[in-house]
């Protein structure tokens, strides 16, 4: 996806207002063909993944939790036919079920010198952030929800890149944290976020991403993605509701790069 091309960010403005003004700016006429037609292939893909995913333990056990604890009824429950839960735990379960057989799609560096070349599995956060979000909303249009999911991917995309190598040999796992942003940014644009509750959701995002190497191999694998899609959720829907955050949470002196990336 290109940069929107009606909106003129300043070089020397801080990378998250950048991010902020990309998020707010963008609109569905701006996304370029080629993306709406891998936006459609990450979707379908995606779908497939959760169904596949479904009858794994990790997600059963999710699921059945999520059940237990009940609640709201926002979005369908994965595998639960049509029992609803809050839109939160169905993105965890969402998120996980995609992740459960790491066949989900990889985002490719664009820097030769990155040691690691794939980044992140850029679909699985922001699509899962973005069903639960639409169900929350209710009456979602297609545009809608494509344009929140790929510049949900999008900005994804763009932090792990940046982040990368010294974020996945510090032992993080990208896919869990940097897919809270993606979560966060596709469930934020569905919701129709703005401005300062934009900035706070950065913030909010950025103290709840977590996913550490060392459960690689285990059902916590897996369950970083969909703990990405749920925290990504639910810093949106805090920052709706005029929870705050640090302005500069990217970028910021302890900021989400200084600690995660420098």
């Amino acid at each position: 996806m290109q940069k929107n091309p009606h909106a003129s960010i300043p070089e020397d403005m801080d990378v998250t207002s950048q991010a902020i003004q990309f998020v707010e700016s963008i609109t569905f006429e701006d996304i370029p063909q080629e993306a709406l037609r891998i936006g459609t292939r990450c979707i379908l893909d995606g779908v497939g993944l959760f169904v596949a995913g479904t009858d794994e333990s990790s997600v059963k056990i999710l699921a059945a939790d999520a059940a237990e604890q009940g609640g709201v009824e926002e979005a369908l429950l994965l595998g639960h036919g049509k029992q609803k839960v809050p839109a939160a735990l169905a993105a965890r379960v969402l998120g996980t079920a995609a992740h459960a057989h790491d066949w989900d799609d990889s985002q490719v560096s664009v820097d030769p010198d990155h040691m690691y070349g794939l980044l992140s599995h850029p679909t699985t956060a922001p699509l899962s952030g973005a069903l639960a979000a639409s169900q929350k909303v209710g009456e979602v249009s297609g545009s809608t929800f494509m344009l929140g999911f790929l510049t949900g991917f999008e900005v994804e995309c763009k932090i792990s890149e940046w982040l990368f190598p010294q974020h996945y040999k510090r032992g993080m796992h990208s896919t869990g944290t940097v897919g809270t942003f993606g979560s966060f940014v596709a469930a934020a644009k569905i919701m129709g976020l703005t401005g300062e509750q934009l900035r706070c959701g950065f913030g909010i995002a950025a103290s709840l991403a977590a996913g550490i190497r060392v459960n690689f191999g285990t059902m916590t694998k897996p369950l970083h993605a969909g703990r990405a899609a749920e925290n990504g959720l639910i810093a949106a829907i805090l920052a709706a509701k005029g929870f705050t955050a640090d302005a500069h949470a990217l970028d910021g002196p302890w900021g989400f790069f200084a600690v995660h990336g420098g």
